[in-house]
């Protein structure tokens, strides 16, 4: 019955509830599962709360700074900027943006985030790219845009952490091992990370240049790609 916390985590997710509300109810049914009472239950979220209290200190002090710094033309400032370098293009600005991600992954370093970089400077530079001179780029495909540039952050952050020794993947890959009975060295370990990385840049440069080929394409039509009509006859 401890166990029940799982699938309140499965079914809920699937529903696509909040994220937050999914996570709390499953706490409440693994306690409740475990035998513990409401309110040992509520007094170990609230000492839990309070003893990492700190984490949630960088999104609370972020959010309000990008918010102010959207505020007096942050986007607007980087879409005119990136708009003015030549052979850029919308996904060659986000496979740069990927392989600065998974070099600084790499070594430890936290040099992006979605709220840090992606939402305000990422996403907004590659939609001007795809926009110079053009009509204002239909929605899906714009939609697509910053689900591309989303994902650069995600598979630049993930597929490169667990490389360096010193990083917590790896210790935690060699211990879930060892405790199998695997006996495997942290050093072969990042070694053996080297390829997913590499894997990772290759496939994004093929999944971005088919971006690209798809922007060009509605650039150089006088209609709407794909995207766009299946917008239009949408209801």
């Amino acid at each position: 019955m401890a166990l029940v916390g799982i699938l309140v985590m499965v079914v809920g997710l699937m529903l696509r509830w909040n994220t937050l509300l999914v996570v709390v109810l499953a706490g409440f049914a693994t306690g409740l599962g475990a035998g513990f009472s409401i309110r040992e239950i509520l007094g170990l979220l609230g000492s839990f709360f309070v003893e990492n209290r700190f984490m949630s200190l960088p999104v609370v002090l972020l959010l309000p700074a990008i918010g102010l710094l959207e505020r007096f033309g942050l986007q607007e400032r980087a879409a005119g900027l990136i708009s003015g370098v030549s052979h850029a293009t919308a996904g060659r600005v986000m496979w740069v943006y990927q392989a600065l991600r998974q070099a600084g992954s790499m070594v430890g370093l936290t040099i992006g985030g979605h709220a840090a970089m992606v939402r305000p400077l990422v996403a907004p530079m590659a939609e001007a790219l795809a926009q110079t001179g053009r009509a204002p780029l239909p929605r899906q495909l714009s939609h697509r845009i910053r689900a591309h540039a989303a994902a650069a952050e995600n598979w630049g952050n993930f597929f490169a952490d667990d490389i360096l020794v010193a990083i917590g993947p790896v210790l935690l890959m060699k211990g879930v091992l060892e405790s199998a009975g695997v006996s495997v060295g942290v050093v072969e370990l990042g070694l053996w990370g080297l390829p997913t990385a590499a894997m990772a840049l290759l496939l994004a440069a093929w999944r971005f240049r088919l971006l690209d080929r798809d922007i060009a394409r509605w650039r150089a039509s006088g209609s709407p790609t794909e995207c766009g009509a299946k917008e239009k006859q949408a209801p």
